[in-house]
């Protein structure tokens, strides 16, 4: 038995097709959303990821602007920047880069973007939305994991849920979205006792953990689904061998850029699982689809009783 591949790119280019549709829509009732992403220095990642949300945005036709103030910022000039573009009423979200340097107050500034623009979905007041079952903005990547799972037709409800990793980015959020679908869930961490016993109950097995490979065929029921959020770069040759030996595309691309990319799933849980998402070309790509989408919502609960035809959606 091998699993089903959850093809990522596919969900992805689907969600984008209709974001991009709406965004049409609405700007021919004259209300083109805007998104403002703030990258602080020049972290080569994150240069890299804010590129993929700027050109995201304009293959969907949402205004976009980048801020790229200098590495040695002040938190009080940051937090003005914030200020202003929550004033300004054609940016619907905001998005600040993370990590930020040092000397910024990386909470405060996050706790300064309106909650009504929080597209990351990371204000406490959105983080309490999703709690309390409101509607809000909900975290990106966790939002894009339902994603999967419902246009995969995996049924959700009664199931029984194992997220391993509790971050407030995904871990957390991951959890009460399956709760609201009515799954039981179980959030599993680096305390949890009996990992692999507790992993191997759920037919839902989310990867949230951060480290290469950590989950192997003894963590999973044989036929369960796994949502794999780990983007892990391998680059010792022993790592590798424990993870890819006598896979001669992943040894070709180890020869020629000295590193591969794995999730926190090892591959062999794909002679084990029902279905399971690739790395990459799994979770990734919803991220930054999510984040569109996320904009789109963010411009309609903000702006949408303005337009007749935006209320109706």
């Amino acid at each position: 038995m091998s699993a089903s591949l959850l093809d990522g790119n596919k969900i992805a280019s689907e969600i984008r097709g209709e974001v991009a549709a709406e965004v049409r829509t609405m700007t021919a009732a004259g209300v083109r959303p805007g998104l403002a992403v703030v990258l602080v220095g020049h972290n080569p990642a994150s240069e890299i990821y804010v590129r993929g949300k700027v050109k995201a945005s304009e293959e969907v036709g949402i205004h976009s602007e980048q801020l790229t103030p200098p590495e040695n910022i002040s938190t009080h000039a940051l937090l003005d920047m914030v200020r202003e573009l929550n004033g300004r009423d054609g940016i619907d979200g905001i998005l600040v880069q993370l990590p930020l340097p040092a000397q910024v107050d990386a909470k405060k500034i996050l706790l300064a973007v309106d909650p009504a623009k929080d597209v990351d979905g990371f204000h406490p007041m959105n983080v309490g939305f999703l709690s309390t079952q409101r509607p809000g903005l909900v975290p990106c990547t966790p939002a894009g994991i339902m994603e999967i799972l419902r246009r995969s037709s995996v049924a959700i409800a009664g199931q029984e849920a194992v997220v391993v990793g509790r971050s407030d980015i995904v871990g957390k959020p991951t959890a009460m979205l399956l709760i609201k679908a009515n799954a039981t869930v179980t959030v599993c961490h680096s305390k949890t006792r009996d990992l692999p016993g507790v992993c191997r109950r759920a037919d839902i097995l989310v990867a949230a953990i951060g480290r290469a490979g950590m989950i192997t065929r003894e963590f999973v029921k044989p036929g369960a689904i796994v949502i794999d959020v780990g983007m892990n770069k391998v680059s010792e040759r022993g790592e590798f061998e424990r993870l890819f030996a006598g896979n001669a595309k992943r040894e070709e691309t180890f020869r020629t850029k000295g590193s591969v990319l794995v999730g926190d799933v090892h591959p062999e849980v794909v002679e084990v699982a029902g279905a399971l998402t690739p790395v990459p070309g799994g979770v990734g790509p919803l991220t930054i689809a999510m984040l569109m989408s996320n904009t789109v919502k963010a411009a309609k609960m903000r702006r949408g009783s303005r337009v007749p035809e935006l209320s109706r959606a």
